[in-house]
């Protein structure tokens, strides 16, 4: 019994001294999409997780952002930071996929990890670099013929969720003339914009009335004055709330939004409250100045991204389970029926509030679509079929 003991201890040591060994040879780089970590937005998020990890952890870790927005500017910084000895390489935006197309396969010893970078977004850096034209359906793509993934994970999320889960919880609280202001028309916010307008029409439905939603996208993932102008018109015009999804593009939006009295906007992908308000009230604003803008951000739709960068590294630097993640693109949404665990949720500074809205209406939200009650469709081809919404596509901005 003794021997059985101490064996057993020896191999519990030894598997200590592998995690720790294998943690040990690890050092974690961020690359920097569209912005910094100082966004508050998508990078910040990663990167909050990045330091996260690696300070609870003792794992080095370093971000670094590419001197350009392009691929040729983040593939750069993917060496610099291979140079310098970081072997696992987080990577947030969709805008890597050229990147990693260009880069993985001449590092194999690299683990590359990129959040919501899809197949799509691979396929065509790929397809750039060997200058061929492929077919467009989905169905027909071969990653492989143009990607080397064998050390590539990416997960992408459920927008399509989180954007209902917003449009509902918007109509539910008393909106009913809506906007969708998206950035670029890429897969995401495609996605997140029909998960919107799927979300404001089964909440019409449910109220008994009839809501119109304004649909547009500027083009472009900032804010400049002439997204402000055209937002001016639709606030002013009777626009009550605007999905403002797509990076910076918000800026438009709240700048729109302040000359109306009411006037309302919901944030993307993390929590925006906090941001938005300080965005209204100015740099250097005084109390009572923030104070004032401080509901003027209804909910967001946020994707998870802080429990997908460190569920991911906790995998693949502590636990050894790479092999789990190579090679695959993850579709991350619900896990569960508590809404704070999952991948696509509402912001917990959304504004519920009884007898409209309440964060027992949120969960049973949730539960209806863990367990199919509610189905929200992911088909980015054709827009969403709505019963009791006029929506109306206006295409781009500019």
């Amino acid at each position: 019994m003794k021997k059985f003991a101490a064996l057993l201890l020896a191999v519990v040591m030894l598997m200590g001294m592998v995690s720790f060994a294998s943690a040990e040879d690890t050092k974690i780089a961020m690359i920097t999409d569209y912005g910094d970590i100082t966004d508050q937005s998508f990078n910040q998020t990663t990167w909050e997780a990045v330091v996260k990890f690696g300070t609870e952890n003792n794992v080095e870790y370093k971000y670094f952002k590419p001197a350009t927005n392009d691929t040729a500017g983040r593939v750069a910084q993917v060496e610099v930071a291979i140079d310098e000895g970081y072997n696992v390489l987080v990577m947030p935006g969709y805008a890597f996929g050229g990147t990693i197309a260009e880069i993985a396969g001449e590092f194999p010893e690299v683990k590359f990890i990129a959040l919501d970078v899809a197949k799509g977004d691979l396929l065509e850096g790929g397809v750039a670099l060997k200058g061929e034209a492929y077919d467009y359906n989905p169905d027909n793509w071969n990653l492989t013929d143009y990607v080397h993934m064998d050390n590539v994970y990416c997960a992408i999320y459920q927008e399509e969720l989180c954007g209902y889960m917003a449009g509902y919880a918007a109509v539910k609280l008393g909106y009913t003339k809506l906007g969708f202001l998206g950035g670029m028309a890429v897969p995401a916010v495609i996605r997140y914009g029909y998960g919107f307008v799927q979300g404001c029409d089964a909440a019409a439905k449910e109220l008994n009335i009839n809501v119109d939603v304004k649909y547009v996208y500027g083009n472009q993932f900032f804010g400049d004055a002439d997204i402000t102008a055209y937002m001016d018109n639709w606030y002013q015009n009777g626009t009550e709330v605007v999905f403002a999804c797509g990076g910076g593009i918000y800026t438009s939006a709240v700048d729109a939004a302040k000359k109306v009295e009411g006037a309302k906007v919901i944030g993307v992908d993390v929590d925006q409250a906090a941001v938005i308000t300080n965005y209204a009230a100015g740099e250097g604003a005084s109390e009572e100045e923030i104070a004032k803008w401080a509901d003027l951000t209804v909910t967001s739709a946020m994707k998870g991204l802080e429990p997908a960068t460190i569920d991911a590294l906790t995998d693949v630097v502590i636990n050894g389970k790479w092999e789990d993640y190579a090679g695959k693109i993850v579709t991350l949404g619900l896990v569960g029926e508590d809404p704070a665990l999952n991948y696509v949720q509402i912001a917990g500074s959304t504004q519920f509030e009884d007898g409209k809205f309440t964060q027992e209406d949120y969960k049973a939200l949730v539960k209806g679509m863990l367990d199919g009650t509610i189905v929200v469709s992911a088909d980015i081809a054709a827009e969403p079929v709505v019963t009791n919404s006029n929506v109306e596509y206006l295409g781009n901005i500019k």
